[in-house]
């Protein structure tokens, strides 16, 4: 029987989040689900897997965490396990992009459902940005979308202050459009933005993940893979098992059978 893997996220407000860790570990091993899930003042984030029934008893108990009842689920599958433990972590960020004034709560972009998605992204006045890592970017991504070629994203902000002249220009700021692989990166992402004056922020609500689960593949627009951080390493159309495989030794996705470029670059060869 398939493994039902759940990507979900929530910014929400906990008071106290170390309060939560050990009734949600002992839910998760009791379920014997497997996989992580991050813990912050700012909410939850994470991926697991294991039963259907067992997925559905730990998001019932997530949903009745503070703000948590309408969290952001993306369901696939896996023919087997992806994870080797489960892992509730306590953390300053449930994304870390290292800037602590920056609220989702309170500012952020606009949602736009994937059917929606392809109409804003072929507008050529629009600034398309996928806010995910380069190693990510480099196994997929959309038409015109920009990669800010980032290792971590923390290190967003300081690109974009550094391109924003260049991405934007100087007049009225054109309408900017942000992506990634479930949808709260550039959701904290469109928060940042608005935090630093752009106005017309936009994201693809619930990621490359939704899009990829929502939109037929002959209308899709999507390029390549899509990289996950678990051991399918990569999906594609309807969610289904790509070719990719993992670097082990720097993380990062390449063909099914070659060797990494990045790492046969740094080693010189």
């Amino acid at each position: 029987m398939p493994i039902t893997v759940a990507a979900l996220y929530r910014f929400a407000r906990f008071a106290a989040p170390a309060a939560l860790r050990a009734p949600l570990l002992a839910l998760c091993e009791a379920q014997s689900i497997k996989g992580t899930l991050l813990l912050a003042a700012e909410g939850i984030n994470g991926t697991i897997a294991g039963s259907a029934d067992g997925i559905a008893r730990v998001l019932d108990h997530i949903r009745t965490l503070p703000g948590c009842v309408d969290i952001e689920v993306k369901y696939s599958e896996a023919a087997t396990m992806p994870f080797g433990r489960m892992k509730v972590r306590l953390k300053r960020e449930i994304v870390s992009m290292g800037q602590p004034d920056i609220d989702p709560l309170a500012s952020v972009g606009t949602y736009v459902a994937p059917q929606d998605w392809n109409a804003l992204i072929a507008d050529p006045d629009v600034i398309v940005i996928d806010t995910r890592n380069d190693y990510e970017v480099a196994i997929g991504t959309f038409p015109r979308a920009i990669n800010p070629q980032t290792r971590t994203f923390r290190e967003f902000p300081g690109w974009f202050r550094q391109e924003r002249e260049r991405l934007l220009g100087t007049g009225k700021a054109p309408k900017v459009a942000m992506f990634c692989t479930g949808g709260i990166r550039c959701e904290k992402s469109t928060a940042f933005l608005k935090a630093e004056g752009v106005d017309q922020v936009y994201h693809l609500q619930g990621g490359i993940l939704r899009y990829l689960e929502d939109v037929p593949p002959d209308q899709s627009l999507w390029q390549g893979e899509c990289f996950v951080f678990d051991e399918r390493v990569a999906l594609g159309p309807e969610l289904a098992l790509g070719t990719s495989a993992l670097c082990r030794t720097c993380g990062g996705a390449i063909a099914a059978g070659e060797s990494c470029p990045a790492c046969r670059d740094l080693a010189g060869g």
